[in-house]
């Protein structure tokens, strides 16, 4: 868990709280831009779907996500069901344009007094790390398009047709959706992909409307295997970085 920098630099660079844990990711050709992602999905009325019905269904499919209407407010599959033991080991941003470096963060590996730690289940939140949250500057808001690289690794399991849809919103309005397609990851890999994000055209006053209005910005992530949903992460977001409080 990294903590927040003093001050932020004006580049839009950051800070996040929590570990993002989770997904995995095929070794691919860094700076691949996926086809057919990051379409908006501006569903009409008629498609949108309940996070409460949602959870009542067998499995979630790619499909069911992408009529949400917002973000959730619970995780829609439990920890177990990433039975293919896909782990985030890494996460870097850095703006397309310059190279710039916004943000980074690793898991650090287990130490040996780790694993003689005995921990008891009843102290255990079953949804540590799958939440994290972002402090970016004003200037963030700013950025055309962004890398976000990933370091992943896979269990002893094959993962099959491996996708990640995630829903950026502020408030109840959807500000972008993003799908990648990750194919194929081999068992007992170790896998690292960068995703290219074209953000969202804002207005001035957009944007000082999510500056205002610190961590009102969210957005869900969610990781398919054979179009069944395996993992759901959670992260929320200011741009009030570097502003000194009134």
């Amino acid at each position: 868990m990294s903590s927040s920098p003093d001050k932020p630099p004006a580049n839009g660079g950051g800070s996040a709280q929590g570990k993002k844990k989770g997904g995995g990711f095929l070794q691919r050709q860094a700076k691949k831009k996926q086809t057919n992602s990051n379409s908006d999905h501006l569903d009409s009325n008629s498609d949108f779907i309940d996070e409460e019905e949602l959870l009542k269904k067998p499995y979630i499919s790619p499909d069911d996500v992408l009529k949400l209407r917002s973000c959730t407010e619970s995780y829609l599959c439990d920890p177990e069901a990433n039975v293919f033991s896909i782990d985030f080991t890494r996460f870097k941003i850095r703006d397309i344009e310059t190279g710039t470096v916004l943000f980074e963060i690793a898991k650090p590996p287990p130490s040996e007094d780790d694993e003689d730690v005995e921990q008891d289940e009843d102290d255990t939140d079953p949804n540590a790390g799958r939440f994290v949250r972002y402090q970016f500057t004003p200037q963030f808001l700013k950025l055309h398009t962004v890398g976000a690289t990933v370091e992943f690794s896979v269990g002893e399991k094959p993962v099959n047709s491996f996708r990640m849809i995630e829903r950026h919103y502020f408030g109840d309005k959807l500000l972008k959706s993003f799908d990648f397609n990750f194919g194929f990851c081999i068992p007992n890999s170790k896998n690292t992909c960068e995703h290219i994000y074209e953000f969202p055209k804002l207005t001035p006053a957009e944007m000082q409307d999510m500056i205002d209005h610190p961590y009102k910005t969210k957005s869900d992530s969610f990781y398919f295997v054979d179009d069944k949903l395996i993992m759901h992460n959670k992260a929320d977001y200011a741009y009030n970085g570097g502003i000194s409080a009134m």
